[in-house]
C-alpha cells in the first residue's frame, strides 16, 4: 500500500506546490482535485489542482513531466459532485465535467477517477436507483473507453438541512453496493473506500472490506468521532452528532481495518483526507495534520 493524501486540504497551494510538498515530505502519491475552476458550494469542494478543461495530449505530457520531477504518483483524480442532482440543467453540467475528468485521466497517466453516484435527497433509494439506470450507463461507457476505473466514495452526504432527509449520495451501504455492482458488472465501477463513513452508520468496516475487497480501487484514511452527548439530544435522525477527525483521533478501529485490507490483498493507495476542523486554522496547521496522520498510519503502512 502507498500512503498519500487528498489535495483538497491544500486548496491554497498550486499544483506544483502540492507536488513539491508531497515529494519533500515523502508521500509517494496524491489524489488531485479536479473541480471546475470557480466558487465552491460546500466545504472541501471547488478545489482545482488539475484543470481538465481543454486538457489535451500536450497538457498531459507537461503534467506527467511535472509529476516525475517531484517523484510522486497520482493515485486518482477526484471530483465529488451530485450527478443525480434533481435540477436537470445542473445535472447536465456536472456530468459533462465528470466526463472531462474521465477523458483527462489517461492523458495524465492516471487510471482512477473518484466521485459520488449522487442522489436526489427527497427521493427514495428505489427511485434514485431508477435514475442511476438512466444516467450512469453513459458515464460508465466513457470510463470504459478511457480505460479508467471509477471509485465511488460512500459518504451519505447528509450533513445539513439542504441534504435532508436522504442525503446526496445513495451508495451508502453494502446492500446498495451489491445492487450497483450487479447493475454495472465488469469492474469499471468500484469503491473508493473510507472507513469514517461507516462508523456513524454502525456498519462493520472490516466485514465490508472483506466482502467487497475485489471492488476496491482506492482508499481514503479519515476517522470519525461520535459525540454521544449530542446523539442523546438529537438521535440518529438528527444532525451534528458525529465529526470527522484525523486518523487515530476517532472511533475507527484502524488495526482491524488494515488487517481486512491485507486479508483481501489490497495493495493500492491509502490517501489521508483531512476534514478535521481542529486543524484548519492555517496552512501550517493543515500541513501538520497531514504529517501527524502519516505518523499514525505508518504503523500499518510500512
Amino acid at each position: 500500500m502507498q500512503l498519500g493524501f487528498v489535495s483538497a486540504i491544500l486548496h491554497d497551494m498550486t499544483l506544483a506546490e502540492v507536488l513539491a510538498f508531497a515529494g519533500e515530505e515523502g508521500f509517494p502519491c496524491v489524489e488531485l482535485m479536479c473541480w471546475p475552476p470557480g466558487r465552491a458550494d460546500r466545504r472541501y469542494a471547488g478545489v482545482t489542482h488539475l484543470d481538465v478543461s481543454g486538457f489535451d495530449n500536450e497538457a498531459g505530457e507537461h503534467f506527467r513531466d511535472l509529476v516525475r520531477i517531484h517523484g510522486v504518483t497520482i493515485s486518482g483524480l477526484g471530483y465529488y459532485p451530485n450527478p443525480l442532482d434533481p435540477n436537470p440543467e445542473h445535472r447536465a453540467v456536472v456530468i459533462d465535467h465528470l466526463k472531462k475528468v474521465i477523458r483527462a485521466a489517461p492523458k495524465a497517466g492516471v487510471s482512477v477517477v473518484n466521485t459520488f453516484i449522487g442522489r436526489d435527497p427527497c427521493q427514495s433509494l428505489a427511485a434514485s436507483l431508477d435514475v442511476v439506470r438512466e444516467v450512469w450507463p453513459g458515464i460508465i461507457a466513457e470510463a470504459q473507453t478511457a480505460g479508467v476505473r471509477i471509485g465511488i466514495e460512500h459518504c451519505p452526504m447528509l450533513f445539513g438541512d439542504d441534504e435532508w432527509p436522504g442525503g446526496k449520495n445513495l451508495a451508502i451501504s453494502p446492500a446498495v453496493w451489491r445492487t450497483l455492482f450487479e447493475m454495472f458488472p465488469g469492474g469499471t465501477l468500484g469503491l473508493n473506500f473510507d472507513p469514517s463513513h461507516l462508523i456513524w452508520q454502525f456498519i462493520d468496516c472490516g466485514r465490508a472490506v472483506r466482502e467487497f475487497g475485489r471492488n476496491l480501487v482506492h482508499v481514503h484514511a479519515k476517522d470519525e468521532r461520535i459525540d454521544y452527548t449530542r446523539l442523546y439530544e438529537v438521535g440518529v435522525l438528527g444532525l451534528g452528532w458525529h465529526k470527522p477527525k484525523l486518523p487515530g483521533l476517532g472511533d475507527v478501529r484502524w488495526g482491524e481495518f488494515f488487517a481486512a485490507l491485507t486479508d483481501v490483498g489490497y495493495d493500492g493507495p491509502v490517501c489521508i483526507e483531512v476534514e478535521d476542523r481542529a486543524y484548519e486554522g492555517s496552512l501550517d496547521d493543515r500541513k501538520r495534520a497531514l504529517r501527524q496522520s502519516r505518523k499514525f498510519l505508518e504503523q500499518f503502512v510500512g
